[in-house]
């Protein structure tokens, strides 16, 4: 299979977004976690992952913690937040539950990118939570990780996942649109092959861009085969 550019004038051309990643400025003031989705592995009665980010750090009666997140007590569990775009993210800041069960706090690793497998919990680590006093608010530093989802996990162990806030903060990573006019030299059916040819596009630019995405804005088309002119046949009388 080819794969050529082609002039504006052509019939049938395919159109693609290409998204390539740049970090522009922003400001660092506004915490993140507010315009995201959570999740997390489980959920122990009625702290749920969303109370991690509410807004609230401390809670009036230092006895109810129900204003936390927690899951119940399982192997490897997790909390995740979607921050529904890439960002480069400079701060993750965490507080703890104010009584005396740390430990479904301590230890946790700070997981930031943008991939979802296992949950998640397989993107880079941004730091381990250590020793937190209780209710302490301790912020972690990532140095523009970039990532569109933020993960909270205690690996290899089986506990309880206490999250009292999560706070994201970081500067949005442009993502800037280019559109490819393109036509395919190929004999097989260009709209039945739009995945893999997707593929091979996507495969083919990595070499040369470190963060780009690549979707259609119209699907391939077959280009019809123009057909030969007809002969045109003149009928003769016999003339006697």
């Amino acid at each position: 299979m080819q794969f050529s550019m082609a002039s504006r004038d052509m019939d049938k051309l395919i159109h693609l977004i290409l998204l390539s990643g740049l970090c522009i400025p922003g400001s660092l003031a506004e915490n993140l976690a507010f315009k995201g989705t959570v999740t997390q592995s489980s959920t122990y009665l009625t702290w749920l992952p969303q109370h991690a980010i509410d807004g609230v750090r401390y809670g009036p009666d230092p006895d109810d913690v129900t204003y936390c997140s927690a899951t119940t007590s399982e192997s490897d569990p997790w909390w995740r937040l979607d921050l529904l775009d890439y960002y480069d993210i400079g701060t993750v800041i965490i507080t703890a539950r104010p009584d005396e069960h740390l430990e479904q706090t301590n230890g946790a690793e700070i997981r930031i990118g943008n991939s979802l497998d296992n949950n998640g919990n397989n993107n880079p680590i941004c730091a381990v939570t250590s020793d937190p006093l209780p209710g302490q608010t301790i912020s972690y530093s990532c140095h523009g990780m970039e990532g569109r989802y933020v993960n909270v996990i205690m690996p290899g162990r089986t506990s309880h996942l206490t999250l009292c806030e999560v706070e994201v903060y970081g500067v949005l990573r442009y993502r800037q649109k280019t559109f490819l006019r393109l036509k395919l030299s190929s004999s097989v059916d260009v709209a039945a092959e739009s995945g893999k040819i997707l593929h091979q596009l996507q495969s083919a630019l990595a070499s040369h861009i470190s963060d780009f995405n690549l979707s259609w804005t119209q699907l391939p088309e077959k280009e019809e085969e123009p057909r030969a002119d007809r002969f045109k046949y003149t009928h003769f009388n016999n003339m006697f």
